[in-house]
């Protein structure tokens, strides 16, 4: 009996992803035909609202890819030292908190110039600050990183409520809510960027945090592929024991890389408090943290991959909303379904396929697609 080939990179990275995602929309086709509706109108029907069908789509859909570039990151970074953060909406939450903090406390004394930076960075820190406690609890306790770092998300939505409704409530009314930060906090609207060269866009949510999402990738790639500490960082990956052995310190490695990937899911917060509401809201994460999840293994923990993962998904969101307008059968159920086989095959059935691709890519391509023992 010969034993599975190994699969070329390029096509794990490419071919894989794609063949997932095409189940995934089969499966999701096969649904809506049974109910009665086109599968080929739903899907050229969400493309459209997605990308052009108004003139805000696009700019709806890269904001909400903004936040799945975070989270997904966030969620790649640790997936590199073989750890499985599932923190990122507690992070991100927290996170939260910090952006408002510096927008109330800092932001009105002192220009914009200052206060985003301030604030930007204030968001990464508290991020960082709530994946530690479970990087530490891992690297020192052997705490398992799954186990701990739900919890903290149970308990960053226990203080978040605490606050909302309690020290830091908008005087005078009874939402769940922080007051307004101040002006010189605010992110500026990728409209008024474009507008400043003489380009007209249509209004909509996108903001800088877009802008610094693509930063963030940037980081992320020198800091994994091109920094002695992302060469640990992989290195524990693949083998504690080993990586000890080489001298490398394994839990130092473990607290900094929940850190960093703590600090990546709380630039969302940007997106969120700083870009759009300008306030702390309860809820304002919206499952984004563990979308991050299949975001990441979708694109296999490179930063060109959590992109257009992220952008997938971000298109399901703005254009699957169409889909809700568009036909009586589908509801906004049937989109969440959409999402959920498409994260499916992205996560638990991942590599369902990858036995059936090598062997065929060992026939097709003699000497490139691995060898029959």
């Amino acid at each position: 009996m010969s034993a599975t080939p190994p699969l070329p990179r390029w096509a794990d990275l490419v071919l894989l992803p794609l063949i997932n995602l095409a189940a995934a929309l089969f499966v999701c086709g096969v649904i809506v035909w049974f109910i009665g509706e086109n599968p080929f109108d739903a899907l050229a029907v969400m493309f459209k609202g997605a990308f052009y069908l108004f003139p805000d789509s696009l700019g709806y859909t890269l904001y909400y890819t903004t936040n799945f570039i975070f989270t997904g990151l966030a969620v790649g970074i640790a997936f590199h030292a073989m750890m499985f953060n599932i923190g990122g909406e507690g992070q991100a939450y927290v996170a939260g908190l910090g952006a408002a903090a510096a927008g109330l406390v800092v932001a009105p004394y002192v220009p914009a110039i200052v206060a985003i930076p301030i604030s930007v960075a204030t968001a990464a820190l508290f991020g960082a600050a709530w994946a530690f406690i479970p990087g530490y609890l891992q690297a020192k306790r052997d705490s398992h990183i799954v186990i701990t770092t739900i919890m903290f998300n149970f308990l960053a939505t226990a203080l978040m409520v605490w606050l909302l409704a309690g020290p830091m409530i908008q005087p005078g009314q009874q939402s769940p809510q922080s007051s307004l930060i101040a002006a010189s906090a605010f992110l500026p609207t990728m409209k008024d960027m474009l507008a400043l060269v003489g380009i007209e866009i249509a209004a909509s949510p996108l903001n800088l945090a877009f802008i610094i999402a693509l930063l963030a990738m940037l980081v992320y790639y020198i800091l994994v592929w091109k920094t002695r500490l992302g060469y640990e960082i992989r290195a524990v990956g693949k083998s504690q024991e080993a990586a000890k052995y080489a001298g490398i310190n394994v839990p130092r490695v473990i607290i900094i890389t929940l850190a960093i990937s703590g600090a990546f899911a709380g630039l969302l917060a940007t997106n969120e408090i700083l870009g759009v509401n300008h306030r702390a809201v309860l809820n304002f994460t919206a499952g984004y943290g563990f979308t991050g999840i299949a975001v990441a293994l979708m694109g296999r923990n490179h930063p060109i991959g959590i992109f257009l993962a992220a952008l997938l998904f971000g298109a399901l969101i703005q254009g699957g909303s169409e889909l809700d307008f568009e036909f009586k059968t589908i509801t906004r159920e049937m989109v969440l379904l959409i999402q959920g086989m498409i994260i499916l095959f992205s996560g638990a059935l991942a590599y369902m396929f990858n036995p059936p691709l090598a062997r065929f890519l060992a026939r097709v391509l003699p000497g490139k697609g691995g060898n029959d023992d």
